[in-house]
């Protein structure tokens, strides 16, 4: 019988991947919308100086500002490659 479960499987409709779709925009606006606006800047110009010396995608490095009592936090993170140094 689970040879042939692919074939009776339901497939989701276009409308519910929409929907989730939807939902991440949604999620990073919000994310964004309190954020300023030289972030992203920033984050490009991040990735190009670390370019200078590694080679990394540009999903490798993240920009986020955090609010710690008081205080706003800028954290980087950045995925450095494995291999030599």
């Amino acid at each position: 019988m689970g040879l042939f479960d692919f074939l009776t499987a339901k497939k989701t409709s276009t409308a519910s991947i929409a929907k989730e779709r939807l939902r991440i925009i949604v999620a990073q606006e919000r994310s964004t919308r309190g954020a300023p606006d030289y972030l992203p800047l920033l984050q490009r110009e991040l990735l190009e100086v670390i370019r200078k010396y590694v080679s990394i995608d540009a999903e490798a490095v993240k920009v986020d500002l955090v609010k710690d009592g008081d205080h706003d936090v800028l954290d980087i993170s950045v995925a450095l490659p494995e291999g030599k140094a």
